[in-house]
């Protein structure tokens, strides 16, 4: 599955990073602290977080994510969006809670495991 048809299924806003939509989503991390994401989100993953400051898009490229979602109605702040369109990783925005949508990514097939 590819960043673009999440986005698309999931109705949710593209903030930066449209070169990226065409990257393969090959798993998800739900959390917080930055640490914690770079030390246990999965490279080609798409991250979920309510933080929404630059260093966020420093971590997407360390553990070459696949995309970076800002959750809760977060926005991005200007330097955010320039960073993430610079690295080329998607910065995407949902309006409801990371634990809904980690439900509904998982409904699609993310995060699944294929037999």
């Amino acid at each position: 599955m590819r960043i673009r048809e999440i986005q698309s299924a999931l109705k949710m806003e593209i903030a930066a990073g449209e070169k990226g939509l065409d990257r393969e989503v090959l798993g998800g991390y739900i959390g917080d602290l930055l640490s914690d994401a770079m030390a246990n989100a999965p490279r080609g993953g798409v991250w979920l977080t309510v933080q929404s400051h630059q260093n966020i898009v420093a971590v997407g490229v360390l553990r070459e994510l696949s995309a970076i979602v800002l959750v809760n109605g977060r926005k991005p702040d200007p330097d955010t969006v320039k960073k993430a369109d610079e690295e080329s990783i998607p910065l995407l925005l949902f309006p409801g809670s990371s634990f809904e949508l980690g439900g509904r990514m998982y409904e699609l097939g993310v995060g699944k495991v294929r037999t």
